[in-house]
């Protein structure tokens, strides 16, 4: 298929593909004229990455990890394991920091609607 099909069908830009080419995160054959063309499979695989990539996951991590879904092995597993415990470790961190400026936030809330109460009833009083 060529590369606008492969684009439709997995849900993704023309230039996301292209991208993802250059990085190494996936092939195609040429045609004598220089068309990308893709197999069925690189449908799944597209759409792999962009789960990856919705996972937080750089191209230079999912080119990392790529190898033990291509060719798996026990060199390429431990590898890919050990690469996906750093990035949930980062996840992790980053979470936390999510969860403690959302409580920042929950406490200025509090704080502003106590002010705005204050006010309302000033007004009033």
């Amino acid at each position: 298929m060529r590369i606008g099909e492969l684009a439709s069908r997995a849900g993704v830009s023309v230039r996301s593909l292209r991208y993802y080419e250059e990085q190494g995160l996936l092939t195609s054959t040429r045609s004598p004229s220089g068309q990308r063309h893709y197999t069925d499979q690189e449908v799944e695989r597209v759409r792999f990455i962009q789960r990856l990539y919705a996972a937080g996951l750089s191209s230079r991590t999912t080119a990392e990890l790529l190898p033990c879904v291509d060719a798996p092995s026990e060199e390429t597993s431990d590898a890919a394991l050990e690469r996906m415990a750093e990035e949930r470790d980062r996840l992790s961190e980053h979470i936390a920091d999510l969860i403690r400026t959302r409580e920042a936030l929950d406490g200025l809330m509090i704080t502003a609607r106590a002010h705005r109460e204050r006010l309302r009833t000033a007004a009033t009083g």
